[in-house]
């Protein structure tokens, strides 16, 4: 970790684009300004850390999600226009030629 002492109104430079600015000391609390690109973000630690929670939970999939997401898939059948019933192999396009079968 690299410590710097800056006194209010002085700035730090993280490479070409962010600049970091000592707005105020107050007691024991420093406040800071940051100029950087906006695709950079800038979170405090706290925040950052339920970012990061947040993200990993919905990362997270069960075999119960899937399970509910396969309910809502279209069937061999049903993706070739077969009525019910009927095998995927015997489906017929607009034009009454047969389909390709689906696997």
């Amino acid at each position: 970790m690299l410590t710097l002492t800056r006194s209010v109104g002085e700035t730090i430079r993280i490479g070409d684009d962010i600049e970091v600015h000592v707005v105020e000391v107050r007691g024991g609390t420093v406040r800071l300004g940051f100029k950087a690109p906006r695709e950079i973000a800038i979170h405090r630690e706290e925040v950052y850390k339920q970012i990061a929670e947040a993200n990993l939970l919905a990362a997270q999939v069960t075999a119960d999600t899937l399970g509910a997401l396969a309910a809502f898939a279209p069937t061999a059948a049903e993706a070739t226009g077969a009525a019910p019933g009927e095998p995927a192999e015997a489906a017929v396009d607009t034009a009454g030629r047969a389909a390709p079968a689906v696997d």
